[in-house]
């Protein structure tokens, strides 16, 4: 455990103290366009001990390495075409792919939980792309928050839950997309959907000129990160699909509910996606259980829905 965390702007002498701390294995907190990333050298076997420490995550769930460029990327994990076409379109940004793991990679067991693929990504945010050519690495990096628990989008949300676990948190004021990435992966030649996420699924269609498919997942021993079937939950219960607020319940509204705060009162899923676990930190410290409306099923829905069934599930 870290003695004290740093909440620090973004300026250049800030990210390079950051990049120091990566180098000597300690934890850092970076802002990225989806959520903020619980940092750490992907090729130290103990820095990357320590992210699951802090975060009390199970060592069977995966982590995501982020890379600053695609050049990178592919040091890391073997490229077919599929994957390069998406790499291509989507690279920097809210997607991740996994693929196969490199022979010779150097990136730590415990980040891929003993699998022979890994998942990568090339982040978008700016203060992640100057951290990563700082450091002059790559970092294994999941939701800088508590396992299970709602995932942070902004520095404030990070230091609720992990104060004193970290080095540093760089503190770029909210995420723009507000939801993970959206986790691509293969099953023998069918590309599929591991996760829906900042992409919607429609734009991968498109690009890949096929349909995608959601593969069965095992609890037990997840593909990818984020598949567990509990995940991204508040303290409280949380019930889905409402119309109104029952009795002692703070109710998050979109589009015709109004709810007592709205994820979007035009219906925008871009502003529902941005807002979704801000609105659910703000609901759970009320004290009160969760209800929320319906949010339909198309384009950035379908990552929310995710999110929202899996923050309402039985917990473990």
């Amino acid at each position: 455990m870290q003695a004290e965390t740093r909440l620090l702007t973004p300026e250049t002498e800030h990210i390079a103290y950051a990049a120091m701390m990566l180098a000597q294995g300690r934890l850092v907190a970076m802002p990225t366009e989806t959520v903020y990333g619980l940092a750490g050298d992907a090729r130290n076997p103990s820095a990357v001990a320590r992210i699951f420490e802090a975060k009390g995550r199970p060592s069977f769930n995966p982590l995501i390495v982020h890379a600053p460029d695609l050049a990178t990327a592919a040091e890391i994990g073997v490229f077919h075409d599929e994957a390069l076409r998406l790499a291509t379109a989507f690279w920097p940004g809210a997607m991740t792919l996994v693929v196969p793991l490199r022979e010779g990679s150097g990136i730590a067991p415990l980040v891929t939980a003993g699998l022979d693929s890994v998942a990568i990504r090339v982040p978008a945010h700016p203060v992640a792309q100057d951290l990563l050519y700082a450091f002059g690495g790559v970092v294994a990096a999941p939701s800088a928050n508590p396992s299970g628990r709602i995932s942070p989008t902004t520095a404030q949300h990070v230091a609720e839950g992990l104060d004193g676990k970290l080095a540093v948190i760089l503190d770029a004021g909210p995420c723009m997309v507000g939801v993970e990435s959206t986790i691509i992966g293969w099953q023998g030649d069918y590309p599929v959907m591991l996760r829906p996420g900042g992409i919607p699924a429609e734009a991968i269609e498109a690009c890949l000129d096929t349909t995608l498919t959601l593969p069965a997942a095992n609890p037990d021993r997840p593909a990818a990160p984020g598949m567990l079937s509990s995940h991204y939950a508040p303290r409280a219960s949380v019930r889905l699909n409402a119309n109104e607020a029952r009795d002692g319940e703070f109710l998050i509204g979109f589009g015709e509910v109004a709810g007592d705060v709205t994820l979007s009162a035009s219906g925008d899923l871009t502003e529902a996606a941005s807002k979704l676990f801000e609105l659910l930190h703000r609901a759970d410290n009320t004290g009160k259980q969760i209800a929320i409306a319906p949010i339909p099923v198309r384009g950035l829905g379908m990552a929310i829905n995710d999110r929202l069934s899996r923050a309402a599930a039985p917990r473990p």
